[in-house]
């Protein structure tokens, strides 16, 4: 399948630059938004966001909550960008690394051996920043009973790519014992064109409901606008693709059944995978897979095992780092809005000529300040293991900020969600992403000067 229409590659990470001449940041594809709040230099698009929504505070905590220290415990390294971990609940305590150059990992103890590799269906990243590559990992919820893997990664452009985009963004499904996968069983899902390089997202999870859930950013570059990005409802601004439902499937969750299409063999020619007929758009206007909208940059979510609540952080642009609550259907506001505020603009809406909300999160924090603050948000989970209670059903995230920081934030049933940061011993380096364990643990996935690592959170 190929839904879109161009634009080339905006690099405007200096910051990026400057610390990958000493280090391995600068390959690493965490897909946001650094340098100073408000200014041109993150995205070459000029203008930040406005602030009339009367909500600019910033989401501190009144009363303490959590643990007030964690610590870790490497348990792997030394790779070059670790951007996920997933840990099948049916394959006895084994890891599985998703490294962004290409390759997956499985960790059983101090053995260790590859998983997949898919360096050579990728583009060439090259030795700088990039954020392409091996981007997602998902396990059937019943493997290796029901032997599939889902893979995301950054392909060159393809058969319906258009001239001027920069790759294609491919869904696969290949199967798999519990020691290696065999990508000559390789069955395509999906493939988006992507006008540029950046803004990538890269999460797939199944739900609790047993469905395939895959981010797709806004298309990149700056301000959901420009070649790539379609015409919108909201003519204060160009573009964009955020808020666009029917001409491509660029920043959006999808939700999709990828064992129900007809397309069941390596090579057939029928649907590669199913349409839940409860997305929001079936029967309607607009393209089905679409079971949320109005995203730049999602970067990580989760849902969390006890209550089935889906977590979508969103990596915002010049000024405000959020975190949605996303519910079937639900409009997040990008590019009319950055966090609870208008994006480049004094004033902005709240909802949709048609009177559909425009959703605020659950949680934001900004590029600078005191206390939780940051420059590209890492979503992370609601912890449910039992080794750390003082963090039981608080929702820990992070920022890919040098430097560690870990966020907590204390889940209300209505209203934003209080932050705080959380000392952490023996972090020290830049967040990639995180990771769950079949027992509720979370790991945290990290990179610095001397490598990536994968951590497991613990009790200091």
């Amino acid at each position: 399948m190929v839904r879109f229409d161009g634009t080339p590659l905006t690099d405007r990470r200096a910051f990026l630059r400057r610390v990958g001449a000493t280090g391995t940041l600068a390959t690493v594809g965490i897909a946001g938004c650094v340098g100073a709040p408000g200014t041109a230099g993150n995205d070459g698009t000029g203008g930040g966001s406005g602030s009339d929504s009367g909500t600019a505070e910033t989401d501190t905590a009144d009363d303490e909550f959590g643990p007030e220290t964690l610590a870790t415990e490497v348990v792997a390294d030394g790779f070059a960008a670790p951007l996920g971990l997933e840990a099948p609940p049916n394959v006895d305590g084994r890891l599985y690394v998703v490294d962004q150059r290409g390759t997956v990992t499985v960790v059983d103890g101090d053995d260790r051996a590859t998983f997949l590799d898919v360096r050579d269906r990728m583009v060439d990243l090259g030795g700088g920043y990039s954020e392409q590559g091996l981007l997602g990992l998902a396990f059937h919820p019943e493997f290796p009973d029901e032997d599939r893997v889902y893979v995301r990664y950054s392909a060159p452009g393809r058969d319906g790519t258009p001239s001027g985009y920069s790759h294609t963004f491919v869904l696969s499904e290949v199967r798999a014992t519990p020691d290696a996968a065999d990508f000559d069983t390789e069955r395509t899902l999906l493939e988006v064109p992507q006008p540029q390089g950046n803004h990538n997202a890269g999460s797939v999870t199944f739900g609790p409901d047993g469905l395939l859930y895959v981010g797709v950013g806004d298309g990149g570059g700056g301000g959901d606008r420009g070649t790539g990005h379609v015409d919108d409802w909201y003519d204060a601004l160009d573009g964009g693709n955020g808020q666009d439902i029917t001409e491509n499937l660029l920043g959006s969750v999808l939700r999709i059944d990828p064992l129900g299409g007809d397309d069941v063999g390596v090579d057939g020619d029928g649907d590669p995978y199913a349409i839940p007929e409860d997305n929001p758009l079936v029967g309607g206007e607009g393209l089905p897979e679409q079971f949320a909208w109005g995203f730049r940059n999602p970067w990580r979510f989760s849902f969390d095992r006890e209550t089935g609540e889906f977590l979508v952080a969103d990596v915002g642009q010049n000024a405000w780092e959020e975190v949605n609550r996303v519910e079937s259907g639900g409009n997040y506001g990008w590019n009319v809005r950055e966090g609870f505020h208008p994006f480049d603009r004094d004033s902005a809406p709240t909802e949709t000529p048609d009177g559909d909300p425009l959703i605020d999160p659950v949680l934001e924090y900004p590029h600078s300040g005191d206390g939780v603050s940051g420059i590209s948000v890492i979503g992370g989970y609601v912890y449910r293991g039992d080794e750390i209670p003082a963090l039981e059903g608080t929702y820990l995230f992070a920022d890919f900020r040098p430097g560690g920081d870990l966020f907590l934030a204390d889940p209300q049933e209505e209203g934003r969600w209080p932050t705080r940061t959380v000392e952490t011993a023996g972090l020290g380096r830049s967040v990639l992403s995180f990771g769950q364990g079949p027992d509720g643990e979370l790991y945290v996935c990290t990179t610095g000067d001397d490598g990536g690592a994968v951590s497991r959170i613990v009790a200091e």
